[in-house]
């Protein structure tokens, strides 16, 4: 399923322009696919079903669907409003579980919302996370990690047991520490970035990176562009597109969802793209009040 579309509209003063593209696979393993996706300004999610667990494909559902009404179009959300989806999203969850008399239901969260703060500079963009499932950030030259895997292999990197390398060998590698669905009371990882005047947004499932490194997903963004004007493709894919076609080309043993966020903001004010850059871990300056949650 590919999602491919463009928005815009307009604050005080300001003209938000968004392109975003969407896509999913089951992989080339998985009989079913239990990812889901929301890409709708002002907010975009990505929702991976547990697998193994029950009704993994509609706990994924649910969590989507609790954030598919809440928003307005045209206008950007309220930070109340994005936590007050993600507890939504948590109950939806956790009622197929008591539906199905006590079988486990959960999935992962991630996303980005762009939010109405208040205040003078009232525009940024508010990432959160739940889960393994990631949100990166593109300025042009580096992919930055911005969500921290709730999972017991990143807690062993973080300990320094592990190299992120053997992370992706560990037998413990599909074992999340925090899902929607787990416990009555949901602990997101949140943050939030000021809104510049260009920035561009990757929200995957685990499917894309279990097959694809950071260096490889920069590589194939790097020449999207180049690939796609190629002659004779009579209708190009989407960077979306691109990237889970090359984690099923991989291996593809997982599903795989992408959704790909560029945004333009024009207007007095606007900071200018992109001087701050991310660290991962320390997550740097340009994350302004918050920092994630241990």
């Amino acid at each position: 399923m590919a999602v491919e579309s463009e928005q815009e509209f307009e604050l005080s003063g300001v003209t938000v322009r968004f392109r975003f593209t969407g896509h999913t696979d089951r992989g080339a393993v998985r009989r079913v696919n239990e990812d889901s996706y929301l890409a709708a300004a002002p907010v975009f999610v990505v929702a991976d079903g547990m697998g193994g667990h029950a009704f993994g494909d509609r706990a994924s559902q649910a969590a989507i669907a609790a954030f598919a009404d809440r928003f307005e179009t045209g206008t950007p959300a309220r930070p109340k409003d994005v936590l007050d989806a993600i507890a939504a999203a948590n109950g939806a969850v956790r009622s197929l579980s008591d539906a199905a008399e006590g079988s486990l239901s959960g999935t992962t969260l991630t996303g980005v919302a762009l939010v109405d703060v208040g205040g003078s500079e009232n525009v940024h963009w508010m990432a959160f996370n739940v889960g393994d499932s990631r949100t990166y950030s593109w300025d042009g030259r580096s992919l930055v990690q911005l969500s921290v895997d709730h999972s017991a292999v990143q807690e062993l990197v973080d300990k320094g047991l592990i190299t992120r390398g053997e992370a992706g060998r560990h037998p413990n590698r599909n074992v999340v520490t925090r899902a929607l669905g787990a416990e009555a009371e949901v602990d997101p990882d949140i943050w939030l970035l000021p809104a510049r005047a260009r920035q561009t947004f990757l929200l995957c499932s685990d499917g894309l990176t279990k097959e694809l490194d950071d260096d490889e997903i920069s590589r194939i963004i790097v020449f999207h562009d180049a690939e796609s004007a190629r002659p004779g493709d009579a209708l190009p894919l989407t960077l979306a597109e691109r990237l889970v076609n090359a984690a099923i080309a991989a291996g593809g043993s997982d599903n795989v969802t992408v959704v790909v966020v560029e945004s333009e903001l024009v207007g007095a004010g606007i900071p200018a793209s992109d001087d701050d850059t991310l660290e991962r871990g320390g997550l740097s300056r340009m994350l302004e009040d918050t920092s994630p949650r241990g």
